[in-house]
């Protein structure tokens, strides 16, 4: 069973990152990607905090940029203890674990994102995402620590390991898009929406990408979905310019 990645977006300080490779290792996880580290990568002081789990950063990616980070996953979870004005099913991290592990037996590969240290995830990082994940913290103190929120869904992933939910067989035989096949076919609606007119406002054009974005990340899109998509598209332009259909 393939391991969920850990995608820490945009991490700050060295030690919180270190600390997470911590969280990780203590509960068997070993597959850290790490996007767009404000201090660089590598960075001494993630190792001098990992004391002992530095086989975990010596192995992490590194990426420039989220898309990147997630070419090759079928499913991701999104951490946040904030409100969102997007639409996706929000979990514990006891059922999202539950779900990753049902996805992971099936070949899935599932990513998690956590957010930068003071900020958290922007929504255009949770647009991508398929579902949110949220710890029932305390409602005037929600913040977590980096280290604090990988450790708690690492614990879920360890403690669920020899728990299989009954949906898992539901998904046999589905060939999910991985990130990458997802992101193409954004592209491809926003270069076919942007010459027809459809993002007008100007104003109002950068929310309603993150709005289509939202919609590609929620849907368990399959590769024959996104194929049949690209396809109509295509079709559609044709059309217009008077091509043969």
């Amino acid at each position: 069973m393939s391991e969920p990645a850990v995608i820490l977006v945009r991490p700050q300080m060295g030690e919180n990152i270190g600390a997470a490779a911590r969280a990780m290792l203590n509960f068997g996880l070993t597959r850290m990607r790490v996007v767009a580290p404000r201090d660089g990568w590598p960075n001494p002081k993630a190792v001098a905090m990992a004391s002992g789990a530095s086989r975990v950063l010596d192995a992490a990616g590194r990426f420039d940029t989220l898309p990147e980070a997630l070419r090759d996953c079928h499913y991701v979870f999104a951490t946040t203890a904030r409100g969102r004005e997007l639409t996706k099913p929000v979990m514990t991290p006891e059922r999202a674990m539950e779900h990753a592990r049902a996805l992971a037996a099936e070949g899935k590969q599932v990513g998690i994102l956590f957010g930068p240290e003071r900020t958290g995830l922007e929504n255009d990082d949770v647009a991508r995402a398929d579902a949110i994940v949220t710890v029932p913290v305390n409602p005037d103190f929600p913040s977590l620590n980096l280290a604090q929120c990988v450790l708690l869904v690492a614990y879920e992933w360890r403690r669920q390991a020899a728990e299989l939910p009954p949906e898992a067989m539901a998904l046999a035989g589905t060939d999910f898009a991985t990130g990458i096949e997802v992101e193409k076919l954004g592209d491809h609606v926003e270069d076919v929406m942007a010459r027809a007119g459809f993002f007008f406002p100007e104003a109002k054009a950068p929310s309603m990408k993150v709005n289509l974005r939202n919609m590609w990340g929620r849907l368990p899109l399959t590769r024959a979905d996104v194929q049949t998509l690209h396809g109509m598209l295509r079709q559609i332009v044709r059309w217009r310019d008077g091509g043969p259909t």
